[in-house]
């Protein structure tokens, strides 16, 4: 249940991000920066994901099997259907784009600029990470014509050793030598029941409970993993158009707009109360947060009665100034939205302030506290109330050999 929860929140980021880019640069600037962060995080965290299930290749399954587990294409709410001829030709329409669903009311130059601006280069970026011949073509796509025009969109992948390979992103080269690209996770234990790989043939969907809970937790990792990585490409991008404390200001509200939804999402999903309890489970869950091996975060229980969040200073994120490194004792605001979508009574006191570590308590409140407004950009998105459901059993799209 929690991995897709993870795939979700982590399309959404965007949706927190770019109302406060379209303020700060316009529509131009805001549609620069979403392909520019998009092309520096796919390529790196798509041969991670490759990489951990061991699924890797150089052919339009492999491809599709990297766009099936990243949150560029979160399960059911981004419907990727996908049909293969070959090892060099394949399709896929959405089904259903929840993206197109958030965009499409606000114009034609909107849905143009995310149709195509955008996708035309990070359908590549992410295709290069299999194969830097592989290239992605529109069959149709939005604005649609007619309105009700259904699957949303269409699109071809051919690999031809003719093709131009496409050069790998400067960002992305930047990215890969992050510790977020190379910080090593859990290892799969592949003597437990349940699939440890995914290296079989490409399935029509991903059915999460058929994987191992190894497998499980290594998956979740990556998808955290994923969203430092978009969220410090979508800073590169940024601080290209801007000075540094301008830049941390869009990053903070970045921040908590996803950290305020994905928490309300992570209580609601995994059926948690609103008590410090069902809050230290978040806690041990969000992808702000996780995965440990990237963040230094602790969380124990004061005298049942509150809640002490020490966050060290020394961790991966630290070093790469991901999003853990922008809570400060003096920008509590990614950290006050994160309790709140668990309950809107909870409240933030700094501890301690110290140069390794930054210790804040949360304690109940007297009255609930009006949402972020940050929070409510990010819940404009179809997706903040977006519910999964079964899908049955999936079928293998390309022939066993």
């Amino acid at each position: 249940m929690l991995v897709p929860e993870l795939l979700l929140c982590g399309h959404l980021i965007d949706r927190s991000g770019m109302p406060h880019l379209i303020g700060a640069f316009g529509r131009e600037g805001m549609t620069a920066v979403a392909i520019e962060e998009w092309m520096a995080a796919s390529p790196v965290y798509t041969r991670r994901m490759q990489k951990a299930l061991d699924f890797e290749g150089d052919g339009v399954d492999t491809l599709f099997k990297g766009m099936q587990i990243e949150i560029g294409a979160p399960p059911q709410f981004m419907d990727f259907r996908y049909s293969v001829t070959d090892h060099d030709h394949g399709e896929f329409q959405l089904d259903h784009c929840g993206a197109l669903m958030d965009v499409e009311p606000m114009g034609d130059e909107y849905v143009t600029a995310m149709c195509h601006d955008v996708e035309d280069p990070t359908f590549d970026a992410t295709a290069l990470a299999t194969n830097p011949h592989a290239q992605v073509r529109p069959i149709h796509r939005p604005p649609r014509r007619p309105a009700d025009r259904h699957p949303h969109c269409a699109w071809q992948v051919t690999i031809d050793p003719g093709n131009e390979p496409q050069p790998y992103p400067e960002r992305a080269t930047l990215l890969g030598r992050s510790e977020a690209a190379t910080v090593t996770l859990t290892p799969i234990d592949h003597s437990e029941e349940g699939c440890g790989d995914y290296r079989g043939p490409l399935l029509s969907d991903l059915r999460f409970e058929d994987f191992s809970r190894s497998a499980l937790v290594r998956i979740a990792e990556e998808v955290c993993i994923q969203q430092h990585l978009l969220a410090l490409g979508f800073m590169l991008a940024v601080r290209e158009r801007c000075d540094e404390n301008d830049a941390l200001e869009i990053g903070r509200k970045q921040l908590t707009g996803i950290a305020g939804l994905t928490a309300e999402r992570l209580r609601d999903a995994l059926g948690l109360s609103d008590t410090l309890d069902g809050l230290a489970t978040v806690l041990a869950l969000h992808p702000a947060l996780n995965p440990r091996q990237y963040v230094d975060v602790e969380v124990d229980s004061v005298g049942g009665e509150g809640l002490r969040i020490v966050l060290g200073r020394r961790a991966g994120a630290d070093r790469d100034n991901a999003w853990p490194s922008w809570i400060t004792a003096d920008h509590l605001e990614p950290l006050v939205a994160l309790v709140r979508g668990v309950n809107p009574a909870f409240d933030l006191h700094v501890v301690e302030d110290l140069p390794d570590s930054l210790s804040i308590e949360v304690v109940v409140g007297e009255a609930p506290s009006k949402e972020a407004s940050e929070v409510a950009l990010t819940r404009f998105s179809t997706g903040a109330g977006f519910a999964f459901s079964g899908r049955g059993t999936p079928l293998p799209l390309t022939v066993v050999q």
